[in-house]
């Protein structure tokens, strides 16, 4: 074909799918674009998932689904720089994700920061996410490291979910083994200052921290940190973190901090939701529509009793004066010009997914912020701080149809930011009536199953991974003392292959316990069907009772189904019946094996006890 008729060819092929692109007209609306000047009226004219035009007097285009946005306030879709999308907000009730991002939506959160996965599971997530099986904001996942005996350290998972780092040498390994998951961002634990509430933990050095960065930026990875007082801010700023996501809460900001944080350009995340005393007549109607019965159960009986006469008094000390310090620091750190970013540190018990953040910016503008500055401070300024301005943060030509539709003025009113009218994510507008219905129930969202293989784990590869590819993971008890469990793949006698030895260290504690799980899919994400199997085998050898147990998709209270066996010096082939497994729970739904997520073998003993246990041959069987 010549040239010019290719050339001819493609431009009228461009035409044709331009011409079929969704169009949607957006009139009369007030336009805030992220920055902090005050809203104008305009249109703004989407194509596909992308703004077109933005304009005074602009006409909808022929065809165009034309919106009526007059007395509103259109602007980008909010972005929360600090969430733990796994985690439920509500003591004993596992978190359940899919659900979880529908609340993000629903309160117009497009963009989400989170903290709380680990690496392997950022392939699943984006993968049904990106395929449309499980609809939520954009998400942007972090690798997650701190210091041996720091903070997120003590929920009593191991090196495969926040890795311990104490040298700059460890530092630039694990920063190199964590970008082979491609994270967007890395997570750093900086700061091991309990509130003055507890014992402090552990803290990182700034060669440490500045090889992390050096390693992460040169990839063009951002760092944010946990960061909690004024000297570690400093550490952090001076090594060139992109966000502190934490408020200093020990002591006043002082001028050294505002301008080592000016110079390196470290925007300042306070995540004021999550340290919030939090003092309501009733749950707020947003928030309600994005809570489980059982949530909402749990929120109003938090509410009434710390509402109770003596309630203010019952507060700890420690906690109110890092609230006012919060507040004071956000204000003189705004006011010297430092950059504010919005977070929430979403997940921690009482810090409800999607609705904090809106509360987040009622309270940076109780804290010294202008309703408009923070409504940039959760746009403009928190794409700026993830580097990911040139699509989102912003209403402009070409960005991203991110955008949520607000029947108010937020920028006059902050508490209008909780009127969210329509949102729309890459043009397509939210059904956000339809995913309410998510939350009428507490069953848990069970994902689309794969089909199961019989063997699990023969413990033969040399990569750390099962017989499915999965990565064998180990648990503990939590807390800072927590129990500890490691594993090694030896060679069996005789030269039968390998084995997995497994040997626990109690922690002195009341119920130690400690745990080698198998995941069935990456990250134990997705649920395997293994109803064409009747049971599960494995040989064993050890000393003692253990306990196997099958975690379920379908259930939310960790209760999840599970059977004792015995182990003694000879290796033994041991078969578990999918009818011997039974859950603690009375709340547990019935037994099926369509939703199988992770097979868990756990160690229990005595405080301070010491045991081993070896496996191999994990398999289903029929």
């Amino acid at each position: 074909m010549p040239f010019r008729s290719a050339l001819l060819l493609l431009f009228f092929l461009s035409l044709a799918h331009a011409q079929t692109e969704p169009v949607i007209a957006i009139t009369n609306a007030r336009v805030f674009d992220g920055t902090p000047k005050p809203p104008v009226t305009a249109t703004v004219i989407i194509r596909g998932s992308r703004i077109a035009e933005i304009g005074p007097n602009l006409t909808p285009p022929p065809g165009a689904t034309v919106i009526d946005a007059a007395g509103k306030t259109l602007m980008p879709g909010i972005i929360d720089l600090h969430t733990h999308l796994p985690y439920s907000a509500v003591s004993g009730i596992s978190g359940d994700w899919p659900k979880i991002l529908k609340a993000y939506l629903n309160c117009g959160v497009t963009t989400t920061v989170d903290f709380g996965v680990y690496p392997e599971m950022f392939e699943p997530m984006r993968r049904l996410w990106e395929a449309g099986t499980v609809p939520g904001p954009r998400l942007h996942l972090a690798a997650r490291m701190s210091t041996p005996g720091g903070h997120g350290l003590e929920g009593g998972r191991g090196d495969f979910h926040t890795a311990e780092v104490l040298t700059p040498r460890e530092a630039r390994t694990a920063v190199r083994k964590w970008l082979d998951y491609k994270p967007d961002a890395i997570k750093v634990f900086t700061d091991g200052w309990r509130y003055g509430a507890a014992p402090d933990m552990t803290s990182m050095e700034e060669p440490t921290l500045k090889v992390i960065v050096d390693e992460a930026h040169a990839r063009g990875v951002e760092v944010l940190t946990h960061t909690v007082t004024l000297s570690k801010a400093k550490i952090a700023s001076r090594a060139g973190v992109d966000v502190i996501a934490h408020g200093i809460g020990d002591e006043n900001v002082d001028l050294e901090i505002i301008d080592l944080m000016k110079k390196n350009r470290t925007t300042y995340a306070p995540t004021m939701a999550v340290y919030e005393p939090r003092q309501f007549p009733s749950v707020p109607a947003l928030l309600a529509s994005v809570l489980e019965p059982a949530a909402r159960a749990s929120l109003q009986r938090r509410f009434e009793a710390r509402n109770a006469p003596a309630s203010e008094t019952n507060m700890d000390t420690p906690r109110l004066r890092r609230w006012q310090r919060l507040n004071f620091n956000t204000g003189a750190l705004r006011g010297g010009g430092v950059t504010i970013g919005t977070g929430t540190d979403a997940g921690v018990t009482g810090t409800w997914h999607g609705w904090s953040t809106l509360r987040e910016l009622e309270l940076l503008s109780a804290g010294g912020l202008t309703p408009i500055e923070a409504l940039a401070a959760t746009t403009g300024n928190a794409a700026r701080a993830i580097h990911i301005e040139a699509d989102r943060g912003f209403i402009a030509s070409g960005k991203l149809a991110d955008l949520v539709l607000i029947d108010g003025r937020p920028d006059e009113h902050i508490a209008d930011i909780e009127r969210t009218s329509r949102v729309w994510l890459g043009g397509k507008e939210i059904n956000r009536s339809e995913f309410a219905k998510a939350f009428l129930n507490d069953e848990a969202t069970v994902l689309p199953s794969r089909p199961a293989t019989a063997l699990i784990d023969d413990f033969e590869s040399t990569n750390g991974r099962t017989s499915l590819g999965t990565l064998r993971v180990n648990s503990t008890d939590g807390g800072h003392d927590h129990s500890k469990v490691t594993f090694s793949r030896i060679a069996r006698a005789g030269g039968s292959g390998h084995s997995l030895a497994a040997i626990a260290h109690m922690g002195d504690k009341l119920r130690p316990e400690a745990s080698i799980n198998l995941p069935l899919s990456p990250g134990s994400l997705e649920p395997v069907d293994a109803s064409a199997f009747t049971g599960i085998e494995f040989e064993a050898r050890g000393e003692g009772a253990y306990k196997l147990t099958v975690q379920r998709a379908s259930v939310r209270d960790y209760a999840h189904p599970e059977a004792e066996f015995k182990a003694g010096p000879a290796w033994t082939t041991i078969r578990i019946p999918f009818s011997q497994l039974k859950s603690r729970s009375e709340k547990a739904p019935a037994w099926t094996a369509r939703d199988l997520q992770e097979i868990s073998i756990g160690i229990s003993r005595k405080p301070t006890e010491e045991t081993w246990l070896e496996l191999d041959n994990v398999k289903f069987y029929r």
